[in-house]
C-alpha cells in the first residue's frame, strides 16, 4: 500500500457528476473539501445519527475512488475509521448511562419486567462478541449495537477490534460497489434499502408479538387472582 493513498493534502479534481443535493449532495461537498477525510466524517455522523444512509455515503465514497478523486485504499481506511469513531461515541453514551439508570427507566415502562431486561443481559454476556461483530454488518442495528456494549461495559479494546473488522467488512462491500458499478453507484442503496425495510418489519412483527404475549401474560395473572 503507498502511502500517498493516505494522502490527504490534494484532492485533484471535484467529483464528476457530482449529486445536486440531498444526503448525496452534502457527502459529495464533504469529499469535494476534504477528500477521503470527508467521507469518514460523513460515516461518523452516519453512526451517530442513522437516518443518514450509510448505503448512500458509501458507495458514492466508491465511485469518487473510481474516478480518481481520492485512493481506493485511502477511502476503505477513513470510512472504516469514521465508523469506528462514531461507534466509539455511542459505547460511551452507553456507559455513561449506565445499568442503573436502564433499570430505572425499565421499571417504569408498561408490559415489560425487570426479568425480561436481564435475560437480555445475560444474552449479551454469553453473545455480545458476536453480536457487535455481525451486527454492524446488518442495517439498522449496525449503530444501536454500540450502546448495550457500552452499557455492559465490553473490554473497551475488544469492542473497538470487533467494531474494526466489521465495519471494515461492510464499507469495504458498499464501497467497491460504489467503485465497481461507476455512475450506477445508486443502484446499491436500492438494494440495501429493501434489505433494511425488511429489517424493520422484522423487528415491528417481533415487538408486536412480544407484546401480544404480555398482554395475554398479565390478562391470565389477573384472571388467576379473581376469585
Amino acid at each position: 500500500m503507498d502511502a500517498t493513498d493516505f494522502d490527504t493534502a490534494s484532492v485533484p479534481l471535484a467529483l464528476p457528476q457530482e449529486p445536486a443535493g440531498g444526503i448525496a449532495g452534502w457527502a459529495a461537498d464533504l469529499v469535494d473539501a476534504m477528500g477521503a477525510p470527508g467521507a469518514g466524517l460523513a460515516v461518523a455522523l452516519e453512526n451517530l445519527f442513522p437516518p443518514l444512509p450509510s448505503e448512500i455515503i458509501l458507495p458514492l465514497t466508491g465511485f469518487a475512488a473510481g474516478q480518481g478523486v481520492i485512493g481506493l485504499a485511502a477511502a476503505l481506511f477513513w470510512t472504516t475509521l469514521g465508523s469506528v469513531v462514531g461507534a466509539a461515541a455511542l459505547y460511551w453514551i452507553g456507559a455513561l448511562f449506565g445499568r442503573r439508570r436502564m433499570y430505572a427507566i425499565w421499571a417504569r415502562l408498561p408490559l415489560v419486567k425487570t426479568s425480561d431486561l436481564e435475560r437480555t443481559e445475560q444474552w449479551f454476556a454469553r453473545h455480545g462478541t458476536k453480536a457487535v461483530l455481525l451486527g454492524r454488518m446488518v442495517p439498522v442495528f449496525r449503530s444501536l449495537i454500540s450502546v448495550p456494549a457500552g452499557l455492559e461495559r465490553m473490554p473497551m479494546p475488544l469492542f473497538l477490534a470487533l467494531t474494526t473488522v466489521g465495519s471494515l467488512m461492510w464499507n469495504a462491500v458498499l464501497v467497491m460497489a460504489g467503485y465497481w458499478l461507476g455512475d450506477q453507484w445508486e443502484t446499491v442503496g436500492d438494494y440495501v434499502g429493501v434489505v433494511s425495510k425488511g429489517v424493520l418489519v422484522l423487528v415491528a412483527a417481533a415487538l408486536v408479538l412480544y407484546v401480544a404475549m404480555r398482554l395475554r401474560s398479565n390478562a391470565a395473572a389477573r384472571h388467576r387472582r379473581t376469585p
